[in-house]
């Protein structure tokens, strides 16, 4: 299966170094650290995807 990676929407600009990628899986979604593309990555299922996002947007994993 071939994924179609894509920067989210969530990392910053195109010389930020801390950036994520984002690609559509089969009922869910694959997220890989652009700065290391072959190297692991994580699946997770929509409904988990979708609650990570929650939590992203709420502020629940912001460093103090």
């Amino acid at each position: 299966m071939t994924i179609n990676w894509r920067k989210s929407s969530y990392s910053g600009g195109s010389t930020d170094e801390m950036c994520v990628e984002v690609g559509e899986l089969v009922g869910g979604v694959a997220i890989r650290d652009s700065n290391d593309p072959d190297g692991g990555r994580l699946e997770v299922g929509s409904a988990e995807f979708a609650m990570l996002l929650g939590r992203i947007k709420h502020g629940a994993l912001d460093r103090p």
